[in-house]
């Protein structure tokens, strides 16, 4: 059993960022970073995190009785809408305690993931850019591909403004904003900002996050 144990512990420490022992309780650390990657593969220059890595680790983590909080470290430019909303869907439907520290950038469909946790922080430097669904490639002008198009916006906004203090009007406004972004529709938050219209919970560093993980775990703990 114990050889099984560490063989599971090694198998989550390879796939991600590893876990922290205490006696407040064990972390997993899980870092979303660069692109994430869905059914196409990026180029090898490009720094992905994968979610068929993701995904199946999600779910060891929430069976595995060895762990008590999920961690999530947030710097990630956006990458393919279903694999980010299917993590992000997967991490809100955990009842582990789970955070999320935004560092340096939680853009486009790492808006979902961050506020996937249960709370969810932001440093005060780091941004996160909201715009429209875009798609890259051919895109066949038809009515059915733009009603397609509103219909995963509306997707992110319900998942957003309900894992999220932000009003529907209020994200909506932020999306389709002109004159923010160069060339592009849509409008860059900064960790003020992002806290101040509901987006995310509060400014934070990597101290307040496992912080608030460790009272989220004890709270657990009280309650038996």
């Amino acid at each position: 059993m114990s050889d099984e144990k560490n063989t599971r512990e090694e198998r989550l420490q390879e796939l991600g960022s590893g876990l922290s022992r205490s006696e407040k309780g064990t972390i997993y650390t899980l870092t979303i970073i660069g692109q994430i990657e869905g059914h196409q593969i990026a180029p090898e220059n490009v720094k992905t995190t994968k979610y068929e890595h993701v995904i199946p680790l999600l779910a060891t983590i929430e069976e595995s009785e060895d762990i008590d909080g999920l961690l999530l470290l947030l710097n990630t430019v956006g990458g393919d809408i279903e694999a980010g909303l299917a993590i992000s869907e997967l991490i809100a439907g955990m009842k582990k305690p789970t955070v999320s520290l935004v560092l340096g950038g939680g853009h486009s469909i790492g808006i979902p993931l961050a506020v996937s946790a249960k709370k969810s922080m932001i440093a005060p430097t780091a941004s996160m850019m909201i715009h429209p669904v875009r798609m890259s490639g051919v895109v066949v002008g038809a009515p059915a591909t733009y009603h397609y198009f509103q219909q995963i916006q509306e997707q992110i906004t319900d998942f957003v403004t309900q894992n999220s203090k932000i009003s529907k009007k209020q994200f909506s406004s932020y999306m389709m904003a002109t004159g923010q972004i160069a060339t592009d529709v849509g409008t860059i938050v900064y960790g003020k900002e992002a806290v101040e219209s509901g987006l995310i919970d509060q400014l934070g560093s990597l101290h307040d996050a496992l912080g608030e993980l460790h009272k989220m775990i004890r709270t657990n703990r009280e309650k038996g």
